[in-house]
């Protein structure tokens, strides 16, 4: 997460709707606790990789093919604002 956290999710996780409001994903998330402004280029530098597993049949025969697709490091940028009223 370019924080120094690494987060890994058994399913497809959670959908996001209005009534999470700020609660944590039920099934897979992240919360980052700092702003991102002291990071070089003022972003968290991410990556992401999804495990696949695939199972195939056909022609009289079978077998599994299993594979990571990885992204290069993507720049998040996390700020705040804070509002007095």
């Amino acid at each position: 997460m370019g924080d120094g956290t690494t987060v890994t999710c058994t399913g497809k996780g959670t959908p996001y709707a209005d009534h999470y409001g700020k609660q944590d994903s039920p099934t897979c998330g992240h919360r980052y606790e700092k702003m991102s402004t002291d990071q070089p280029d003022g972003a968290y530098q991410v990556t992401a990789t999804s495990h696949w597993v695939v199972e195939w049949a056909g022609g009289g025969q079978s077998g599994t093919i299993e594979f990571d697709l990885t992204t290069d490091a993507l720049p998040i940028r996390i700020g705040e604002a804070q509002v007095l009223t």
